[in-house]
C-alpha cells in the first residue's frame, strides 16, 4: 500500500477540479480519528472523508454516509463553531509532501471576513488534522501531540505550525542530472532504496517502477551501474516526475485475483504479472482498495482462531502420516520371516543339533537363502517363531494399512477446511466451516449455540458463452452444489488430487462450447490449491458420474471415468454475478 506523496498530488489536482470553492455545509466526526465534511458547491454536493489513523490514515471523495455519535466531539464541536458554512478558496500540497493545506474563507465572530487553515497530515503512525489560524497558529488538532510524544515538534494549541524535517530528503519534482547522481549514487544501498530514501513523497513501490521503466533491478547497489544505465535511470525519474508536473495521472488498483494487494496514481508496468484495473479517479481508487482490503483484513482476522485450529490439527496428524509409514515399511520383512519359516518346515529335518544357520533354495526364486537360526531351539521351534514374527508384522501391516489411509483422509479432509479458509469473503462462508470443525470434534460446541440457517451463497459466475457456473465456498456447499443443485447432466470440475472447490456448469440440455469448459476449468483451479501455480490439471466430467461414499467426509467424491485439461488458473474476465 502506497499513500505517496504521487497519490497526493493526485488528489489535489482531482478536489482543485471538484470541491474548489464549495461551502462546508455540514461537519462530522463520524470515528475519533476521522472527519466527514459535506460540501456544496458549482461542482455539486459531494463528502469528503478524511482519517488520521495511525494503521489507516486516508482522504478522499465519497458518496457514502456515516452515522455520527449522538454527542459531538470537541474538535468537531470546534470545526462547526469556525468553518461551518466557510468557503474552500484553496488546496494546496507543499512539494511533494503527503500533506493537503485547505485553505477556509468564513466570517468571524463580529462578520469579518478571515482564513483559517485545515491541514491533513497523511503519514502513517504520524498523521493529523490540524486547526490553524490564518498566520500558521495551531487552534487545535484531532490528535494532540505534546513534548512528552515527540520531541520533534508538539501539535498543540498556541504552538506554530511546522513541517518536520525528520529526514533530509529532496524536493523530486526538481531534481536535475547532476545532483541525482550525487544524491542517488552516493549511497551504499540497492538502488531503489536509495531513490526512496533521499527524495520526499517516494515510496518504494514508485521506486522499484522506476527501476522497472529503466530495466534494472531495483535490489542491485548502486556501484554496480555503469554511467549509462546511471543515466537511463535518472532519464525514467524525470520522465515520471513530468507525468506527476504535468497531472497525467492513471489511478489504478492492483488485483492478485480479486485481491487488492496495491493502488497507484500512475500505471505499474512492475506488475504486469497482475491485473490491473484502472478507475475514473483517485478518490474512487482509495475508496475501493480500502474497503475491498477493509473486508480482506475482517475475514483474515475473524478466521484467524479457524486457521490455527486447522493447521494444528494438520501438523499433528502429518506427524502421525509420517510416524505411520515409517512403521509400515518395518512390515516389509514380513515375507522373509514367512518365508524362513517355510523352508525350516521343508528342509530341516536334517539339521544338525545346535546349528546357526540353514542353507536352502528359496522355491519362490529359485535362489540360495541362509535362514539365521536359534542354535538352542530345534528346526520346527525355529520355523515357529519365524511364523510367529510374520503373524505379528502381518497384523501390525493390515492395521497401519488402515490407520494410514484413515489418516490420508483426515488430512485430505483438513486440506479442504483450509482451502476453504483462504477463499472466504463473508462472515457466513466462516459459519459453515466452524459448523464443519465442531461436527468433526475439531472444535467444541459452545453452550447454548444453535445451528443456524446457511446464508452463505456459492460464488456464481456467467461463461462467456451465457453459462451459469457455481463454485462451492467450502465442503458443505460443494456437496450440495454436487449433489442437490446440479442435475446428471451438468457438468462437474474439479483440480486433479488437491483440495479445492467443486465447480458446476449448468446445462440446460444444451452442449457446452469448449471456451465455457476452459473457463469452469480456470474456476477450478482459481479456487484450489494450485491457485499460484503456472499450470493446473482439471478433471472435469459430467455429474451423474460423481459418487459419494456412504459415510464419507463432507466434499469428498469418487469417479473413476473422467477427461482433464490443464488450464493456468487465471479468471480474469469471467463474470461473477451477485
Amino acid at each position: 500500500m502506497a499513500f505517496d506523496g504521487i497519490v497526493v498530488a493526485n488528489l489535489a489536482h482531482e478536489l482543485n477540479h471538484t470541491i474548489l470553492n464549495s461551502r462546508i455545509s455540514k461537519i462530522a466526526q463520524p470515528e475519533k480519528d476521522e472527519l466527514l465534511f459535506t460540501l456544496k458547491g458549482p461542482n455539486g454536493q459531494w463528502r469528503l472523508a478524511m482519517s488520521a489513523s495511525a494503521s489507516l490514515p486516508f482522504l478522499y471523495l465519497t458518496k457514502q454516509n456515516k452515522q455520527s455519535p449522538l454527542t459531538a466531539p470537541n474538535f468537531c464541536m470546534l470545526l462547526r463553531k469556525h468553518i461551518s458554512g466557510g468557503k474552500i478558496v484553496g488546496i494546496r500540497q507543499p512539494g511533494l509532501e503527503r500533506i493537503l493545506h485547505f485553505q477556509i474563507e468564513h466570517l468571524d465572530d463580529l462578520g469579518d471576513l478571515c482564513q483559517k487553515t485545515l491541514t491533513v497530515e497523511l503519514m502513517g503512525k504520524h498523521s493529523n488534522i490540524i486547526f490553524q489560524k490564518e498566520d500558521g497558529t495551531i487552534i487545535d488538532s484531532i490528535k494532540r501531540v505534546s513534548a512528552q510524544v515527540s520531541s520533534i515538534r508538539e501539535v498543540l494549541p498556541g504552538r506554530s505550525y511546522f513541517i518536520p524535517e525528520t529526514t533530509k530528503k529532496s524536493d523530486p519534482l526538481s531534481a536535475a542530472e547532476p545532483s541525482f547522481s550525487q544524491t542517488v549514487f552516493s549511497k551504499p544501498m540497492p538502488i531503489n532504496k536509495a531513490i526512496y530514501g533521499s527524495y520526499t513523497g517516494i515510496s518504494p513501490l514508485i521506486a522499484n517502477e522506476i527501476c522497472c521503466r529503466a530495466g534494472i533491478d531495483g535490489d542491485f547497489p548502486t556501484s554496480s551501474l555503469s554511467e549509462g544505465e546511471r543515466l537511463h535511470l535518472y532519464h525514467s525519474f524525470d520522465w515520471l516526475m513530468a507525468d506527476v508536473k504535468e497531472a497525467n495521472f492513471t489511478p489504478n488498483i492492483i488485483y492478485r485475483g480479486k485481491e487488492p494487494i496495491e493502488f497507484s496514481a500512475l500505471p505499474c508496468t512492475a506488475y504486469q504479472d497482475y491485473e490491473t484495473e484502472t478507475y475514473g479517479s483517485i478518490s474512487e481508487v482509495l475508496e475501493t482498495y480500502y474497503e475491498s482490503r477493509n473486508t480482506y483484513t475482517r475475514i483474515r482476522q475473524k478466521s484467524s482462531d479457524l486457521r490455527r485450529i486447522v493447521s494444528t490439527a494438520l501438523e499433528r496428524n502429518r506427524k502421525k502420516f509420517s510416524l505411520q509409514q515409517k512403521q509400515l515399511k518395518d512390515t516389509e520383512k514380513r515375507e522373509k520371516y514367512r518365508i524362513y519359516g517355510e523352508l525350516l518346515n521343508s528342509y530341516g529335518y536334517g539339521l544338525p543339533e545346535g546349528a546357526k544357520t540353514l542353507e536352502a533354495l528359496n522355491y519362490y526364486t529359485n535362489e540360495m537363502v541362509t535362514v539365521p537360526l536359534d542354535s538352542q531351539l530345534t528346526a520346527t521351534e525355529n520355523a515357529k517363531k519365524y511364523f510367529d514374527r510374520y503373524g505379528k508384522l502381518k497384523r501390525t501391516y493390515e492395521a497401519l494399512t488402515r490407520l494410514i489411509e484413515e489418516t490420508r483422509q483426515e488430512i485430505s479432509h483438513l486440506e479442504s477446511i483450509s482451502a476453504a479458509l483462504d477463499i472466504a469473503v463473508l462472515e457466513d462462508d466462516l459459519t459453515q466451516i466452524r459448523e464443519e470443525l465442531v461436527e468433526y470434534g475439531y472444535l467444541k460446541k459452545k453452550r447454548g449455540d444453535k445451528k443456524r440457517a446457511a446464508k452463505s451463497k456459492p460464488f456464481h459466475y456467467l461463461s462467456s458463452d451465457g453459462f451459469h457456473m457455481y463454485v462451492g465456498k467450502n465442503n458443505y456447499q460443494n456437496d450440495e452444489l454436487t449433489f442437490q443443485f446440479a442435475t446428471g447432466g451438468d457438468w462437474w470440475f474439479h483440480a486433479k488430487e488437491m483440495p479445492g472447490s467443486h465447480v458446476i456448469v449448468k446445462t440446460e440440455g444444451k452442449e457446452l462450447p469448449d471456451r465455457t469448459f476452459e473457463e469452469a476449468g480456470k474456476l477450478a483451479g482459481y479456487y484450489s490449491k494450485g491457485k499460484d501455480s503456472e499450470k493446473v490439471e482439471i478433471d472435469y466430467l459430467q455429474r451423474k458420474n460423481v459418487k459419494k461414499p456412504n459415510k464419507s467426509a463432507p466434499g469428498f467424491v469418487v469417479y473413476y471415468t473422467n477427461y482433464s485439461l490443464t488450464i493456468h488458473p487465471d479468471i480474469t474476465g469471467i463474470r461473477q454475478l451477485p
